[in-house]
């Protein structure tokens, strides 16, 4: 999936490399998901009940927002 490509290899060039154990961890748990489910997780359609998750999520969106 497209968005999904673009959005995470946002990440990963810019935010992955940052990540504790625990946060490469969560985002492992995070990826296992259906890509759909994964889309509508990264754009705020649904809610992940995982902290550790949702704190990657963070991350993640705030590595494809592009300077001003």
């Amino acid at each position: 999936m497209l968005e999904l490509d673009l959005l995470l290899g946002a990440f990963a060039n810019h935010g992955y490399n940052v990540l504790d154990d625990a946060g490469r961890l969560a985002f492992e748990r995070l990826l296992e998901y259906p890509d759909q489910v994964l889309l509508d997780i990264l754009m705020g359609r649904m809610a992940p009940a995982d902290p550790g998750i949702a704190h990657v999520v963070t991350q993640i969106r705030g590595a494809t927002v592009s300077p001003a």
